[in-house]
């Protein structure tokens, strides 16, 4: 069952509370093994990554993906049992979440309740990354009722709201985590927290920053930070539009990968 947690006393973090990392939905792993295999590195401190094989589970098995999972979920037991030293991050989180798109709205209950089985048959996913959720008052009990089934379906699973945006506080109540920014560095940098969330955790929160330069790397966390975000993931990638090749900016590794996963590191604060 997810854990949702009440609303509790009103905090924001002073600059030393151990971020981690919640990975988006990197490519198939066909055309991104480096970003796969690099989130079974021990000291990766991942609270959980998305599997989307075609916005979704696909049709059938993809044997690739079997592989990736099952990398993923063995490192995480490595974790648990103590076979890779403190790796605490990754023994509380690592968790593997199947793609569900909601497409803000409009995907039939049952159809998304199918995916989600074929993802917990074929790939054993740890829970659901719910994209494109819908953020308006009135759309929060079809998102509940859909939380809710999600968690029957899971015994001690993870689910993950994808708003991009603050949403209406209630759905604070129907998942364990909301990503309340996704987005460009240039709106990050100047953006701020609604005011509601400073009664949660901040476990109960992510954000997700693209076009971040190396040099303002610091910055963007200390925002994280003040904003009460536990989960993120900065990447200096960009949109591209047109011209083919990869327009996702979150499909790939940032060019700092390396300078971000020991900087997330325990004991590290601003």
């Amino acid at each position: 069952m997810p854990h949702l947690t009440s609303a509790g006393t009103a905090r924001r973090t002073g600059g030393a509370e151990q971020l981690g990392l919640g990975v988006p939905g990197y490519a198939h792993p066909l055309l991104a093994p480096t970003e796969w295999a690099e989130l079974t590195r021990p000291g990766t401190h991942l609270h959980w990554a998305v599997l989307n094989i075609d916005t979704g589970p696909g049709a059938r098995p993809d044997p690739h993906c079997l592989e990736a999972a099952g990398r993923l979920r063995n490192a995480r037991e490595r974790a648990l049992d103590g076979e890779t030293g403190q790796d605490t991050v990754r023994a509380g989180g690592g968790r593997l979440l199947g793609h569900l798109d909601l497409t803000h709205g409009d995907r039939p209950f049952d159809e998304l309740i199918t995916e989600a089985q074929s993802f917990l048959d074929w790939y054993l996913v740890d829970g659901f990354y719910l994209d494109r959720c819908p953020a308006d008052r009135a759309d929060l009990p079809a998102v509940r009722r859909l939380t809710g089934t999600l968690a029957t379906l899971l015994e001690d699973g993870l689910l993950v709201l994808g708003h991009g945006t603050h949403p209406y506080p209630g759905y604070a109540e129907t998942a364990d985590q909301l990503v309340t920014f996704s987005g460009a560095w240039t709106d990050y940098r100047w953006s701020q927290v609604a005011e509601w969330t400073a009664a949660y955790p901040p476990e109960r929160f992510a954000h997700f920053v693209h076009g971040v330069p190396r040099t303002h790397l610091d910055e963007a966390m200390r925002i994280a930070r003040w904003q009460g975000a536990a989960t993120i993931f900065f990447t200096d990638r960009t949109v591209r539009r047109g011209g083919g090749g990869q327009t996702d900016p979150f499909a790939a590794l940032p060019g700092y990968w390396d300078e971000i996963v020991s900087r997330i590191g325990p004991g590290i604060s601003e």
